[in-house]
């Protein structure tokens, strides 16, 4: 499938800013499941600055903003051709070791309620296979997909309390439990063509990558109870959604910021 992706994340201000630096991580990562063909970031006024490989194979580049300044906008254009790989993450290069995901994070902290989930999802399952995809199907039962339900601070523990939530509640919640049960496991960001009814996913996507000893990293999405194929592209991952967050930056400004975002994808006809 070849997909191309149109994505604007622009920032209004009430007052001109003085200063910004942004880390981006917005670009497609390399391996077997996807071929990048074209693809472009570009940040309106910005000036882009070194670009390096981190730790876990994910591209990331500087930019900084040239002050005054009361709109910052990030274009992302491109188009990948995917392949479906049954969700595992073969050929992707990268340096830290599985184990270094077992760590907790504020977004990921277990409770008992997770805990207990865990461990009855994973009962008399002996392959870690088996058990990563009992996990991710617990979370897709257990918090019903509900846009606007949680905000962007919306911990796995308060996400599972409420019973409903977004795609990065489903993706920090599979970490929790993973990581309960001693499986490595990770938050990732990409972006998503469509649900299984042909429905256009019109917004970036989060999911979880599983360790499973013998196989790799293999990619479990609770939000819509599968795994990623060929209508997904992935970006990069982390220990959460904040450290694996397209767009970080610091801004220098007292001005209130505004927030608008559109994402567009569309499939090649062939």
């Amino acid at each position: 499938m070849i997909l191309t992706v149109n994505h604007v994340t622009t920032y209004d201000y009430d007052a001109p800013m003085g200063a910004a630096v942004q880390s981006l991580r917005m670009f497609p990562s390399r391996f077997e499941g996807q071929r990048v063909i074209e693809w472009d970031v570009a940040v309106e006024g910005g000036l882009r600055g070194g670009s390096f490989r981190d730790g876990a194979g994910d591209r990331v580049e500087g930019w900084s903003i040239r002050p005054p300044v009361d709109e910052v906008a990030i274009t992302v254009k491109g188009q990948v051709e995917t392949f479906d790989t049954s969700g595992v993450l073969r050929g992707h290069r990268e340096l830290v070791h599985p184990m270094a995901y077992l760590r907790e994070t504020v977004a990921t902290w277990i409770d008992d309620s997770l805990a207990a989930l865990a461990e009855e999802a994973v009962a008399g399952a002996t392959e870690d296979l088996n058990r990563a995809h009992r996990l991710s199907a617990a979370i897709s039962e257990a918090i019903e997909y509900k846009p606007g339900a949680t905000h962007s601070h919306t911990t796995a523990a308060e996400a599972l309390a409420q019973g409903e939530g977004v795609c990065q509640d489903h993706a920090h919640a599979l970490v929790a439990v993973a990581r309960c049960v001693d499986l490595p496991a990770r938050y990732v960001s990409g972006y998503l063509f469509a649900t299984d009814d042909g429905t256009p996913h019109e917004a970036a996507h989060a999911w979880g990558e599983i360790w499973v000893a013998g196989i790799g990293w293999i990619g479990f999405d609770p939000a819509n109870k599968c795994c990623p194929d060929e209508r997904y592209i992935r970006l990069g991952s982390g220990l959460d959604a904040r450290e694996a967050a397209p767009i970080r930056g610091i801004t220098q400004g007292s001005g209130e910021e505004r927030l608008h975002v559109t994402v567009a994808l569309d499939q090649v006809q062939q």
